[in-house]
């Protein structure tokens, strides 16, 4: 037994050692010796930290802060919750099947709403029939989206302006819809000259470009718009292929309930249902009678949603979601501290979370690698939801944003984690699991002397080399 307890410890030590200075060889590598890394890799198997690199530093963590985010949601929510959103009417319904009053949609904060990546689609059929089903066949009143549920600052003060506007960074209302994001179909010319806009998709009244597009040799959408929330004018700027009949790239819009409220108005429409009142958007939140529930997909899916494909939309909204059923709206700055005072409550280094929002889109951000390890080891042995978060992060090689990373090497398929990518900023978070072995690893890397490419492949043979002391 002695025996055997020996070569364990040797094992170990070897495994240490070997780390250890693939770690030195990482750090002295040309393109990263003058950046900053904060670096950890833990053997969850057995608590041993394989490797370390200035792992209590805060460094900026872009997406992979997502993993907190969702991680957090899960532990204060649970992986069954659902957000709720509410058809009311205020007033009577007459025999005549008459509606002496509003109806009333009762935003909570749900991204899922009429949305391509999740959700159910065909939902105005399902709101449809509720009206029905309670008797109202005319509404002798308004139509009215309740935005009570959040606060008024829809966009992070810590984003940057070249990001607002644009569809992955949409504004924060208390009703999403259609991912808050619209198509805007352009037609290129040749080489250097401006395409036309075709048309938006949802259709927007009133929505104006100012188009400083050109099109290039480029092969890929690099135009990014610029503008702010309710405001109906876009500024684009950037480059599209040339000669292309049609090409689609992406913007948010400026007022999602406003969209709503036209498309619910044609389903009803469609369905002769009266109506000639106004369409409204406000903040009463006083309780009407429910007529219908709508309910979100299980928190669990928007996470993977969240983590497989990096949805900035989402994250926002979840975040938000945690803070709501306070003395306010849900904001920001509760859902921070919400965060922050359930993992210091699990004696989680705190100090070392910088959170402004749940995306990681905001360059304010900063965690340690050495949270992120906490974070995950908390996760896998004490977290009740730790199998529907471990299914939320992509696999390497496989799925989500991973499906290229660890691709080509022994690592394909078995690790599950979250990637980072903003100017200057690479990070990489999650699990390698490898002969009956569990990993935890955090590798942030900010200001490196290549490009992301050139970053990601370093960050590669670190967990490769590491990993294959366990071969």
């Amino acid at each position: 037994m002695q025996k055997i307890k020996t070569i364990i410890f040797l094992l170990i030590i070897s495994q240490i050692s070997f780390s250890q200075k693939a770690t030195e060889r990482f750090k002295n590598n040309e393109l990263l010796k003058n950046a900053n890394i904060s670096l950890m890799i833990k053997n969850l198997s057995n608590g041993k930290v394989l490797a370390e690199l200035n792992s209590h530093n805060s460094l900026i963590c872009a997406s992979t802060l997502k993993t907190i985010t969702t991680a957090s949601a899960l532990e204060l929510l649970g992986e069954d919750y659902t957000i709720k959103t509410t058809l009311e009417i205020d007033g009577n319904i007459s025999s005549k099947g008459i509606l002496n009053g509003d109806l009333i949609v009762k935003a909570a904060g749900d991204p899922t709403l009429g949305s391509e990546k999740s959700g159910d689609k065909d939902f105005f059929a399902k709101w449809i029939n509720a009206i029905k089903q309670a008797g109202i066949q005319e509404i002798n009143g308004n139509i009215a989206v309740c935005e009570s549920c959040f606060e008024k600052q829809l966009v992070n003060p810590g984003w940057t302006w070249e990001d607002m506007g644009n569809y992955y960074a949409p504004a924060i209302h208390a009703l999403s819809y259609s991912d808050n994001t619209c198509k805007v179909v352009f037609q290129s010319g040749n080489i250097n000259t401006t395409p036309q806009i075709l048309r938006t998709e949802p259709a927007i009244q009133g929505l104006k470009f100012r188009n400083y597009v050109k099109s290039t040799a480029t092969k890929s959408d690099n135009a990014y718009f610029y503008g702010i929330p309710y405001i109906n004018e876009r500024s684009i700027f950037g480059e599209i292929p040339a000669n292309r009949n049609e090409f689609i790239s992406k913007t948010d819009i400026p007022h999602p309930a406003e969209v709503f409220l036209k498309d619910f108005k044609t389903a009803l429409d469609k369905n002769n249902i009266r109506f000639k009142g106004d369409l409204l958007v406000n903040d009463d939140n006083c309780r009407k009678f429910i007529i219908y529930t709508h309910n979100s997909p299980k928190l669990s899916e928007i996470c993977t949603e969240i983590n497989h494909q990096s949805n900035n939309h989402y994250a926002e909204y979840i975040f938000k979601q945690l803070s709501i059923g306070t003395n306010s709206p849900g904001n920001n700055q509760d859902s921070k501290s919400k965060i922050n005072n359930y993992w210091k409550s699990k004696g989680l280094s705190t100090n070392e979370l910088f959170q402004y929002d749940g995306s990681g889109l905001s360059p304010t951000n900063a965690v340690s690698a050495n949270f992120f390890v906490e974070l995950l080891s908390y996760m896998y042995s004490k977290s009740k939801s730790f199998n529907a978060f471990y299914n939320t992060l992509p696999v390497s090689g496989e799925s989500g944003t991973l499906k290229n990373f660890l691709s080509s090497t022994t690592l394909k398929g078995k690790v599950h984690a979250k990637s980072g990518t903003i100017s200057r900023v690479k990070s990489y978070v999650g699990y390698i699991k490898i002969n009956d072995q569990t990993l935890a690893f955090a590798v942030l890397v900010n200001n490196a002397n290549g490009s992301s490419k050139e970053v990601t492949s370093k960050i590669e043979n670190l967990l490769v080399e590491v990993s294959s002391s366990f071969n």
